[in-house]
Order: structure tokens, then C-alpha cells, then sequence
């Protein structure tokens, strides 16, 4: 679609050089209704030169593409009603060109809402090294798992940047495509999640942030208008969970956070419990032979859309070096209802960076 509608913009921005052509005339053309004076090829001319930086920004996905192109179909629209005999088809493009301009620059709008998050939090972090002390009060089997992926010697994790493609699925709906990039930051425990999808056709944004005043979830079909957004204090514990999960996967040298508590069970799980402000969340760590963690279940997550605890899991496999670290590459989501166990997620790691200290903005 990207292709076409790139073909359709240089199109359109070389019709308009015929305009500018018919004023003075340039070239012969077949006889039309209107002719047209030199201002008006001066402005066909402008129109025709204003889209294109629009296109180069449209290839490269620059934003600013939107901010050029809607001027640009609206001084090309005044110049086809003054020639519509000839012209009025072209209404059909910029209106088409108007809208995805709009789509495209609301969508640029919201992500900036969590960019805005993400760089506030955003600072030069020391680079302390993670030491074999740091590991002193864990659980054997917790330390063995960060001995197999590799945290000692290496800066301890005050932020991380996660990036997933994947698929997910409402209840008994179609699985759909997602793209989301997230960060997550460890002295004072936050989560900004935005993921890109396309679901039931429609190009959708969703934003979920967790911070110490709160946690809310939107979703936005074409970024222009909310089908969810919630802030229940239901979420708050929910995104806890979710919080603890991302570090036991992807950022496991922020295992050593004092706020987290442990329970040893067997040799080979056991249940960590998070608390933050006021609120306190659990789950069971279950790792396998070879030391890698290989699911991670709690209760105490939300299921939003019945607003009920169920059981989360998230088994994952695959393990692979990255970034220097030994982390799994999918993942799977599972809800249990009680009529059985349901997975809405499935995710495979592009990549993970740490300690941040700039944001590269859209």
C-alpha cells in the first residue's frame, strides 16, 4: 500500500507541472474548457515543488511529510475548483491525501505522548558494575540463572529498551500483527509500552504506561479517536506484574532490587514477590536443567476485559545471545479462564538495549 501510495503522490505532483506547462505555454496540449493565466501556472508550479519534499519525508517515514502535504492538497484544491471542468478528479486524490496526512500526523502525535514519557526519564546513568556480591541474599537457583545470562561484570540496569514483532488476539477473535517498543526504568520502577498493529484493517496505536502515580491503557484505531482508556485501579497491580516479568526475561540484573522478596520452593522454582508503594504482586519463577527461566506464572494479574484475577503465564524458549547477554527470543502469553488456558500472545525479540541515555525520536 506504501508503494502505491507513493505512486499516486508523484502522480499527482506531475499533473500539477502540466498546469504551470498550460500557463505559459510550454508544451502543446490538447484543447480544454478553462484556460489559465500566469498566476495560476505560478501556483500549480509552487503546488507541484511543495509535494515533493512531501514524498522524499513519506519514503524515509518522516513525519513532516503530513505537515507539507496538507497545505499542499489544499492550495492544489482551491486551484481545482478554479479549473474544475478539467480538474475535478484530482478532489478525489487530495481528499485521500488529506486524510492520510491526518491519520499519519495523529498517530505521530500520540507516540510523541510516549517518547514525552520515556525522555523524562531519560538521564547519564554511573557505570556501576554488577559484582558476584550483588548476588548475596538470592536464591541459588535465581543466581544461577544470572551466572547463565551473563550479568555479572556488566552495568547494572537502570533502564531497558525492548523491542517485539509479533501477533496477538482478543478471546475467541483473529490473531493480528503488532510492532512495540517499550521502556522500562528500575531505581524508581516505571513501563512505557507502544505497539503499532493493524487490526480488522485499520491502522492502531496503543499506549500502555506504568508509573508510581499510576497506570493507564489507550488504544487508538487510526490514532484519532480512543476505543480504550483506562485507568481502573485495577491496572496499577496489573502492570506490576507485567513490570516484574519484563525484568525476570529481559533485564535479569534487576533481580538484585531490594524490592523484590524471595520464597524458595524447589530446587528449580521460586516465587518472587514484588512490592512498590502500597501494592504487592507475586509470581513463581520455574527454570529447567540448563538454568534458563522457562516460565514465569502469577495470579495476581487483572484480566481487563472481564476485570478479574486469572493465572498469567509467560512461557518462553529459544535462548540466544544478545547484546551479550543470554536471553529467551519468544515468548508466549497465556490467560487461564476456567474453561482453559488461552494464549493471546506470541512474541519473538528484535532486540534489547541498555542503559539508555538518549532517545531517538520519530
Amino acid at each position: 500500500m506504501k508503494i502505491v501510495f507513493i505512486a499516486l503522490l508523484i502522480i499527482h505532483l506531475l499533473i500539477h507541472f502540466i498546469g504551470f506547462f498550460k500557463a505559459f505555454d510550454l508544451v502543446k496540449l490538447p484543447e480544454s474548457s478553462n484556460a489559465i493565466s500566469i498566476t495560476q501556472g505560478i501556483f500549480w508550479l509552487f503546488t507541484a515543488l511543495l509535494f515533493i519534499p512531501s514524498v522524499i519525508f513519506y519514503i524515509q517515514s518522516n513525519p513532516v511529510w503530513a505537515v507539507i502535504a496538507i497545505p499542499a492538497a489544499i492550495v492544489s484544491q482551491v486551484l481545482i475548483v478554479l479549473n474544475w471542468n478539467d480538474a475535478k478528479f484530482g478532489t478525489i486524490v487530495n481528499l485521500l491525501i488529506i486524510l492520510i496526512a491526518i491519520i499519519h500526523f495523529a498517530g505521530w502525535e500520540f507516540e510523541r505522548s510516549f517518547q514525552k514519557e520515556v525522555s523524562e526519564r531519560i538521564e547519564n546513568y554511573p557505570a556501576d558494575t554488577l559484582t558476584q556480591q550483588d548476588l548475596a541474599g538470592l536464591p541459588e537457583v535465581v543466581k544461577n540463572y544470572l551466572l547463565f545470562v551473563g550479568v555479572v561484570g556488566k552495568p547494572k540496569v537502570k533502564n531497558i529498551k525492548i523491542s517485539f514483532e509479533g501477533e496477538m488476539r482478543e478471546k475467541d477473535k483473529e490473531w493480528f500483527k503488532f510492532r512495540s517498543e517499550q521502556f522500562n526504568f528500575t531505581d524508581s520502577p516505571a513501563r512505557f509500552f507502544f505497539m503499532k498493529a493493524n487490526f480488522k484493517g485499520l491502522p492502531t496505536r496503543g499506549f500502555h504506561s506504568f508509573k508510581s502515580s499510576g497506570a493507564r491503557m489507550q488504544i487508538k484505531p487510526l490514532s484519532l479517536f480512543s476505543v480504550v482508556d483506562l485507568s481502573p485501579p485495577e491496572l496499577f497491580p496489573t502492570e506490576m506484574v507485567t513490570y516484574l516479568n519484563d525484568i525476570c526475561l529481559f533485564a535479569p540484573a534487576a533481580l538484585i532490587d531490594k524490592r523484590i522478596e524471595w520464597e524458595e520452593l524447589d530446587d528449580l522454582s521460586v516465587k518472587a514477590i514484588f512490592k512498590l508503594n502500597n501494592e504487592k504482586v507475586s509470581a513463581v519463577l520455574e527454570f529447567n536443567e540448563e538454568g534458563e527461566l522457562a516460565n514465569f506464572i502469577s495470579e495476581d494479574r487483572y484480566a481487563i476485559d472481564i476485570m478479574k484475577k486469572l493465572r498469567f503465564s509467560t512461557p518462553v524458549k529459544n535462548y540466544r545471545h544478545i547484546r551479550g547477554y543470554r536471553l529467551p527470543s519468544y515468548g508466549e502469553a497465556i490467560w487461564c479462564y476456567p474453561e482453559g488456558e488461552f494464549t493471546y500472545g506470541r512474541f519473538n525479540l528484535t532486540d534489547v538495549q541498555y542503559n539508555i541515555t538518549k532517545l531517538n525520536k520519530t
